[in-house]
């Protein structure tokens, strides 16, 4: 299925936009983690959201998403790791794609700081995504960085693939294969010289063909890297435009005040403005 609206992010912005797109009778999708995870459903009391005084972030998540999933919005919890832009929107999460026409990014704060090498080799060795790039490194040697709870699948993925593969994170994780090597490590630097050659873990040279950095989101600019950034936050217009065409954004991820509010407000318009593209494509 061809959607109107692919929203990256399941907080108050993703989640307005959506029904906003809802709104004007368009296929809305949106992906993310469970809300349960976010920052905001830890929050004990908001008292500045009008009319919903002295609810707890998870309460307000879960109206919102009630509220989004009562009026037809698609909801699917899942990892966004890569985005090709052609034909409309590909997104690819786990070994799914799901299309799309116009494509709205409201995934939150996004602050990570990247692996000396990691923004260099990116593309050169560096990838963010096993489903997309794990063929091209078929009998190669590759090291995983484990920083999210699909990473063993992922290096499992990778392994049946026939890559040589070595997992690389601060404590093994339960769920990785036993026949998969495993070296501890906090501190990481990535070395190459055309491309990638070499994972610096802790000090310790792992000879390797490719890194796979599996963290559990992945930034919005590495995702789709024609976007315009204002320091860390995307740059948008009064519609929510980010300047790449069909893709609009939306909430924390445009910058402060990070507030319920004001995401929102945002997602609204963002949704707006993802359904009237739709509706001047339908229109010639």
């Amino acid at each position: 299925m061809i959607y109107d609206v692919i929203v990256l992010g399941t907080g108050p912005a993703g989640l307005s936009a959506a029904l906003a797109a809802r709104g004007r009778n368009h296929t809305a999708l949106v992906l993310g983690r469970p809300w349960q995870e976010s920052p905001l459903a830890k929050a004990e009391r908001i008292d500045n959201y009008l009319g919903m005084p002295a609810v707890t972030g998870a309460e307000m998540l879960e109206q919102f998403t009630s509220h989004a999933l009562d009026m037809g919005v698609e909801l699917i919890h899942t990892r966004v790791n890569a985005i090709m832009a052609w034909n409309g929107f590909h997104l690819t999460a786990g070994e799914e794609i799901y299309q799309g026409r116009t494509l709205v990014l409201a995934p939150g704060l996004v602050r990570q700081a990247k692996y000396p090498g990691e923004e260099e080799f990116l593309g050169r060795g560096v990838s963010y995504c096993a489903t997309c790039d794990g063929m091209l490194y078929r009998g190669k040697r590759v090291a995983v960085v484990g920083r999210s709870k699909e990473a063993p699948a992922e290096a499992a993925y990778l392994k049946g693939l026939g890559c040589q593969v070595t997992y690389v994170a601060p404590k093994r994780p339960e769920s990785l294969a036993g026949d998969i090597p495993f070296v501890q490590a906090n501190r990481l630097e990535i070395r190459g010289e055309q491309t990638v050659h070499t994972l610096v873990a802790d000090g310790t040279e792992i000879p390797c063909d490719g890194v796979f950095i599996l963290r559990e989101a992945v930034a919005p600019k590495d995702l789709l890297p024609g976007l315009t950034l204002n320091g860390a936050d995307i740059q948008v217009d009064r519609n929510m435009f980010t300047g790449v065409e069909g893709v609009f954004a939306a909430g924390d991820c445009t910058g402060a005040p990070w507030q319920v509010s004001k995401a929102v407000g945002e997602g609204l318009i963002a949704g707006l403005s993802a359904a009237e593209y739709c509706e001047k494509q339908d229109n010639g």
